[in-house]
């Protein structure tokens, strides 16, 4: 199998490389194909991998390219992970909302939507270059806002393409081993989960009949075990009656999140542009590039919602063990290549779900959003795709928040597909975090200041 990955210069791209070479994705892939439109970091990262300790014979052989047409040329899978602007683009993502006192983050709320509109675009020349190229192919994406991006594309592509992210996954397998149940490999059975990326609770954890959730809750000691516990507190997840992914810390506690990020020295952007600007000329020179990038990547992942961490805690080692978004991508892959079936949480349009060979007991995964919208929900993985498993209907606040949410999405996309600035002042103001037309259009006017291009989408 050939596999190419967009935004082969990127800091995590080692991370696939090396779960490619031993273990259960080993021998899965015959040629790794890094394509980049910066050629300085893709040499960088192909010494990393150079460098790496490698056992066995099943090591794929590796290819670099600034050309997309060559890049996608033969190819059976593609994996995206791009970031238009680089780290300094998510500088001002940040910034540019944290000026004006609202919440500066990556993916979630004004940055979030800043990030869409310069990615989504690319993306999709992306998604048309692959209908010319390798029109059979898959594409697994992983560019953020990972949701937004996908539901962009399946016009393009239906349902050859599949958004991942592993922070919904990572939450389900603490919940299972806190509560003294792991799940078994490429299996969600009981498992209940609803949302849209970074926007999802867990709400249900049965993998052998009886819920353990309840039970979970109600264990102070087993919630401190795990991150989510010790993020949002065993009152607020009484409440909720449910385990929210951790982004939704941003919604719950935006005053206390927004000022932590203030009261930092930096903002995490900041602090990432700032590692990776002397990083990747080190990486060229150093005659141990994978120790180099390998010492960076733990101080990275240690520093990872350290805004929701005021209390000076550390991350534990369980948190930052690897199997993140790359074994994500690689049990899809597997799946999708006839190794066996696999059910993985995904981001996927809302219908039809998977009914196992029996008539469908459901339209749609999740009821009270529409079929064709992209939400994160567990799916079955088989040759033919990634279908949705069908979930509860979510309690009225969590269902409120996702519609309201999903609707910032959709405007975002028929801002840039459409070229509305409107609508991209209406996506904005419309954000729950955001909540103000006059808001909305400030920062977009701060955004195209920061991204002088973004002026071309409404040309």
């Amino acid at each position: 199998m050939r596999l190419m990955i967009a935004g082969g210069g990127g800091f995590r791209v080692p991370l696939v490389y090396r779960a490619l070479c031993a273990g259960p994705f080993a021998g899965l892939v015959d040629e790794l194909v890094l394509y980049d439109v910066d050629a300085a970091r893709l040499t960088a990262i192909e010494a990393v991998l150079r460098d790496m300790p490698t056992t066995g014979g099943s090591v794929p052989a590796v290819v670099v390219s600034t050309d997309l047409g060559q890049a996608l040329n033969g190819t059976d899978m593609v994996f995206a992970a791009i970031r238009p602007g680089g780290t300094a683009g998510r500088i001002a993502d940040e910034r540019v909302a944290l000026d004006l006192g609202l919440l500066g983050q990556e993916t979630t709320g004004a940055g979030g939507i800043s990030y869409a509109l310069r990615t989504i675009p690319r993306m999709v020349e992306l998604a048309e270059a692959m209908r010319l190229h390798c029109p059979d192919a898959w594409l697994i994406n992983f560019t953020n806002p990972a949701g937004m991006v996908t539901e962009a594309l399946v016009p393009v592509l239906g349902r050859r393409v599949i958004g991942i992210c592993d922070s919904a996954g990572g939450l389900v397998q603490r919940a299972a081993r806190a509560a003294g149940a792991p799940l078994r490999e490429g299996l969600l059975d009981g498992v209940g989960y609803f949302g849209l990326n970074h926007l999802g609770w867990l709400y249900r954890l049965a993998p052998d009949g009886p819920d353990l959730l309840p039970g979970l809750l109600s264990d102070h000691s087993a919630l401190e075990s795990m991150e989510e516990g010790r993020l949002f507190g065993q009152h607020t997840l009484m409440h909720l009656g449910c385990l929210p992914n951790e982004y939704l810390y941003y919604y719950y506690q935006t005053a206390q999140a927004t000022d932590a990020i203030r009261r930092q020295r930096e903002t995490r952007g900041t602090s990432i542009h700032q590692q990776q600007s002397s990083l990747y000329p080190a990486l060229i020179q150093a005659p141990h590039a994978f120790a180099l990038w390998d010492a960076a990547r733990r101080s990275r992942e240690e520093g990872y919602l350290a805004e929701a961490r005021t209390h000076g805690e550390q991350r534990d080692e369980e948190d930052l063990a690897g199997g993140g978004y790359e074994r994500v991508a690689l049990s899809v892959m597997r799946a999708l290549s006839g190794g066996g079936n696999s059910q993985l949480i995904l981001n996927v349009p809302n219908g039809p779900v998977f009914s196992a060979g029996g008539p469908a007991t459901a339209e749609v995964a999740v009821p009270g959003l529409p079929a064709d919208a992209v939400v994160e929900v567990p799916c079955e993985v088989t040759p033919d795709g990634a279908l949705p498993l069908a979930q509860d209907r979510p309690a009225g606040p969590f269902l409120t928040l996702m519609q309201h949410v999903k609707e910032v999405e959709r405007l975002t996309i028929r801002a840039v597909l459409d070229g509305e600035r409107e609508t991209a002042v209406r996506a904005f103001a419309a954000h729950p975090l955001v909540g103000s037309v006059p808001l909305g259009r400030q920062l977009l006017e701060g955004y195209e200041a920061a991204f002088p291009e973004l002026g071309r989408l409404w040309a």
